[in-house]
């Protein structure tokens, strides 16, 4: 690896992409300590601490939200603006159309959509966090008086900015560095945690901290293993004969291949579901609870305390929320690539299977069987805090469970770049087969 390393440092264009990398991540990391005008930061370091959803939505921000500067939403609403879009695709003829028929042309048009649904998703969730900390006493001067409506548009116009262009930062990368521009930029945030982390753990407990680094390299190998396992299924194609200019004839097809189905296809899109879905009756009822009704204020009481992270309920209906989303994202994901149609179409087939509606139905239950090894595998990630709750009497981890997901996947896929890259100049890459 260091050998690579020397290798890609070698050529005058890599070493520019890898040094212009750090330099759009330092940047970043940079600005993300720059905070929006008027933020109280002891308060807002209080309401992190005590807020679940606010420490999930800060691992996207980069950190950035805990001190809620100006790229204090990070990628995130560009995350959920693409989550949107692929589940729309399939649910909207035009979307679904423009995508088979128009191929990287389509894609690229709902890559512009994308970008423009992050604009209000943006908008929205920076008044939101406004409004949460301004009613925390957080941020001062925000609101819909005739005092605070222009301190709160500058505010909710650059929170929906900042978001703008870290996007823009991420496809600088894309274009000029090496790796994925948005997950490396998420990515730098997360490391970005690890040191404060290993301070409270040595702070509460020193020998947690040996605890935690066996744990969290089994956790790792673990999730490069299941990132990387995949089921082969044997595609064959026919042979065509076609004529050409004179009494020649053409043989073509006729080789063999295959089709790699990911053992986990869903990535960490489950938790992030997971997440969600348990963050809003929490949120719902933490409103209700001084409610006069007393039968209201009574079951809103019991919802917090149900969907508290310390209960053991929580982290029961995430393991099963992470296996069920899980299941929902994969089978979205399997049907927008429409394998059997794409391969009846190139005149291939699995052998023993014939085409068409047997071969759907034969890779369906395919997927269906390896997913259920990933999905366990998801759940039992996302959980993985509790467990260690038992064991350490603590659930600060090093990385958090989806944490360990985006890192591990970022660092496999910027390997596999940089590997291309050394592999294009007749160099040994990073990933030895």
């Amino acid at each position: 690896m260091l050998q690579a390393v020397r290798n890609a440092f070698r050529f005058p264009d890599l070493r520019r992409r890898i040094l212009f990398t750090f330099g759009i991540i330092a940047l970043y990391r940079l600005i993300a300590h720059i905070p929006v005008p008027g933020v109280d930061a002891v308060a807002i370091k209080k309401l992190f601490e005590a807020s679940q959803l606010l420490g999930f939505l800060d691992m996207f921000s980069g950190g950035a939200m805990s001190s809620f500067s100006i790229i204090a939403m990070g990628v995130y609403p560009y995350i959920t603006a693409s989550i949107v879009m692929q589940l729309l695709i399939p649910l909207i003829p035009q979307l679904e159309r423009l995508l088979k028929e128009e191929g990287e042309e389509g894609r690229r048009k709902i890559e512009v959509y994308t970008h423009w649904l992050t604009v209000p998703l943006a908008a929205l969730e920076a008044l939101g966090q406004g409004t949460l900390l301004a009613r925390e006493g957080v941020l001062a001067n925000f609101g819909f008086s005739a005092a605070t409506i222009l301190p709160t548009i500058a505010t909710i116009s650059t929170l929906t900015a900042g978001t703008i262009f870290a996007m823009w930062l991420g496809e600088l990368i894309d274009e000029k560095g090496i790796g994925n521009g948005i997950s490396l930029i998420i990515f730098s945030g997360i490391v970005a945690q690890v040191p404060p982390r290993v301070g409270r753990i040595l702070m509460s407990k020193p020998t947690d901290l040996i605890i935690f680094l066996i744990i969290t390299a089994i956790t790792i190998a673990a999730i490069v293993y299941i990132q990387e396992a995949q089921r082969r299924i044997p595609v064959q194609y026919g042979r065509r004969v076609r004529a050409i200019r004179g009494n020649r004839v053409l043989v073509v097809g006729g080789q063999g291949t295959h089709i790699p189905l990911r053992v986990n296809s869903a990535g960490m899109i489950p938790l992030i579901f997971a997440q969600s879905f348990l963050l809003l009756p929490a949120t719902i009822s933490s409103y209700l609870v001084y409610a006069p009704n007393k039968v209201l204020a009574t079951i809103a009481a019991s919802m917090t305390k149900a969907f508290d992270p310390r209960s053991n309920f929580y982290w029961i209906a995430y393991f099963f929320l992470v296996v069920a989303f899980t299941y929902f994202y994969t089978d979205i994901i399997f049907k927008e690539q429409n394998l059997a149609e794409f391969l009846q179409k190139q005149g291939g087939f699995i052998p023993g299977i014939r085409p068409g509606k047997t071969t759907e139905e034969y890779l369906n239950k395919v997927i269906q069987r390896i997913t259920f090894a990933g999905a366990l595998f998801l759940g039992l990630v996302a959980i993985l805090p509790w467990i260690v709750r038992d064991i350490t009497e603590t659930q600060i981890m090093l990385l958090t469970s989806a944490g360990l997901l985006i890192v591990v996947g970022v660092v496999i896929d910027t390997m596999r770049q940089l590997e291309a890259q050394l592999i294009m100049r007749h160099y040994e890459g990073f990933l030895r087969r």
